[in-house]
C-alpha cells in the first residue's frame, strides 16, 4: 500500500517515513503542494496524509485537485484547530481531520480504518446498494447523494455514511462511540470530526420544509427524528 504524505516540515517526514514503512507501506514525500499534486498523479498513492499550511500550493487547493481525479483518503495534518478550518476541509472532502501534534500511533489507527472504508475495500453484497428513506429525505448510495424532495445534495463519504447510520436506525439512538468506532474504525471522545459532519447534515436538512431532524442526546448520541 502506498502513502503520500505531504508535509513541508523535514521532521514530521522523517518520523511519519519510518512509522509508516515499519507498518509495511510505501512512503513518498512531497514538500510543497505543487510537487504534491504531482506526485499524487504519478504514484497514484493509496492514502494521502496532508498538511494545509505548505509552500507553493496550499493544502485545501491540493486537496481541491485531488478531489477532482479521486475518492482516496485523505487525512488532513494540521497545526491549524478553529473550526473553520476543519469544516472547511470535510466540506472539500477530507476524509479526517487531525491536529498537530498528534500520536503517530492513532493516525496509523485512523489511516488502517480510512482505507477500509475507501470504495472498493469493503463489502459488495446487496445491503450496501439499498436506498433508504426517511419521511422525504431519501439516501442514495449508488450516487453518494441525499435528496430533500427538489433538493439533491452530493455527500463526501464519511457525511454519507453518518447519515446512512442515523437512517438506519431512524427514530432510535445511534451511540456516538458507535459512530466513531464504525466509520472511523476507533473511539476518541474529544474528536471534533464527528460534531462537524452532524453540523453540516444539520444545515443540509433545515433547508428543506418537513426533512427530519437530527436530535442531539446529550452524554449518549443521536437521534434522527422520523
Amino acid at each position: 500500500m502506498r502513502v503520500l504524505i505531504v508535509e513541508d516540515e523535514p521532521a514530521y517526514v522523517d518520523a511519519l517515513t519510518v512509522a509508516f514503512e515499519r507498518e509495511g507501506f510505501e512512503a513518498s514525500a512531497a514538500l510543497d503542494g505543487r510537487q504534491a499534486v504531482v506526485s499524487f498523479l504519478e504514484r497514484a498513492p493509496d492514502i494521502v496524509l496532508l498538511d494545509l499550511m505548505l509552500p507553493e500550493l496550499s493544502g485545501l487547493d491540493v486537496l481541491r485537485r485531488i478531489r477532482s481525479e479521486s475518492e482516496v483518503p485523505v487525512i488532513v495534518l494540521s497545526a491549524k484547530d478553529a473550526e473553520s478550518d476543519v469544516v472547511t476541509a470535510l466540506e472539500l472532502g477530507a476524509d479526517d481531520y487531525l491536529t498537530k501534534p498528534y500520536s503517530v500511533r492513532e493516525l496509523l489507527a485512523r489511516v488502517h480504518a480510512a482505507m477500509r472504508r475507501a470504495p472498493g475495500t469493503g463489502a459488495t453484497g446487496d445491503e450496501e446498494h439499498r436506498t433508504l428513506t426517511v419521511g422525504n429525505a431519501v439516501l442514495d448510495p449508488d450516487r453518494y447523494q441525499l435528496r430533500l424532495g427538489d433538493l439533491v445534495f452530493d455527500l463526501p463519504r464519511k457525511e454519507f455514511e453518518v447519515m446512512d447510520a442515523l437512517m438506519t436506525e431512524r427514530g432510535r439512538i445511534v451511540p456516538r462511540d458507535r459512530l466513531l468506532d464504525e466509520i472511523w474504525g476507533i473511539t476518541w471522545t474529544d474528536s471534533k470530526t464527528l460534531d462537524q459532519h452532524i453540523r453540516r447534515l444539520r444545515r443540509k436538512l433545515e433547508q428543506a420544509d418537513g426533512a427530519p431532524r437530527i436530535e442531539t442526546v446529550r452524554g449518549v448520541g443521536y437521534r434522527l427524528d422520523a
